[in-house]
């Protein structure tokens, strides 16, 4: 556990310095809208869905409907099913953190799970609690950013503003890596083209959900020759 533990807390420290920006800027938002560190906590622990969470703010301060609000976490959060098709298998077997492994699945979680490759010197078992530490660590970062964030604007007014670039930054440092080190190129230029295809017929940030689901469907047509096309090379 410890050997599994240190290996994913070094994987996660770029995600570490980025949750802990990011998170901090959503505790002073929560502050500042008459939230405390409680409702800090309670929501990064709980909801923990990083952008549905800054939405989550107005809709606790404006008093939205259920029905709204579970339309908003639809649209907002609706990529991660496509996450989440990615390692159905791989999470089952964790059998007792499957669970917890579907619910801590976010954006950058993801990313470097997918950029993770398993050391030769791992067991099975010590692989499957390093993916678990991935998420563990990056839900704690997030929370102590959080938490941090709501206690530091109770004490000293801040200014947050640009403070969610680092979100956006660390996103493309994890983006290059995995384009370094995966064999071929095409299922990122296929999600890339389909990303600008619907982002110019769409004009919002709706355009996720039909970019990912086109970008599906396309690879799923194109598995066999892209499969051929990996053995090859």
């Amino acid at each position: 556990m410890k050997k599994a533990a240190e290996y994913a807390f070094i994987k996660t420290i770029p995600i570490l310095l980025g949750y802990l920006f990011l998170g901090v800027a959503f505790g002073l938002l929560l502050q500042k809208s008459g939230l405390g560190a409680l409702w800090a906590f309670l929501i990064s622990s709980l909801v923990y869905a990083g952008s549905m969470q800054f939405a989550l703010v107005g809709i606790l301060t404006g008093g939205l409907s259920f029905v709204t609000t579970g339309v908003m976490t639809l649209f907002i959060n609706s990529r991660h099913a496509f996450y989440g098709l990615t390692f159905i298998r791989r999470f089952k077997e964790m059998k007792l953190f499957y669970p917890y492994m579907v619910a801590s699945l976010t954006d950058e979680t993801f990313s470097l799970l997918c950029s993770m490759a398993k050391p030769k010197e791992f067991s099975e078992k010590e692989w499957k609690l390093t993916t678990f530490f991935v998420a563990f660590f990056d839900q704690c970062y997030w929370v102590i950013g959080s938490v941090l964030g709501a206690l530091i604007g109770q004490l000293i007014p801040f200014s947050a503003e640009g403070i969610d670039f680092a979100m956006t930054a660390l996103f493309i440092v994890i983006c290059t890596d995995q384009w370094k080190a995966s064999k071929t190129h095409i299922p990122a230029v296929i999600g890339f083209v389909c990303a600008i295809v619907f982002l110019a017929l769409i004009r919002s940030s709706g355009f996720i959900l039909p970019a990912l689901a086109a970008t599906t469907a396309v690879l799923l047509f194109l598995r066999s020759p892209i499969e051929a096309y990996m053995e090859e090379s």
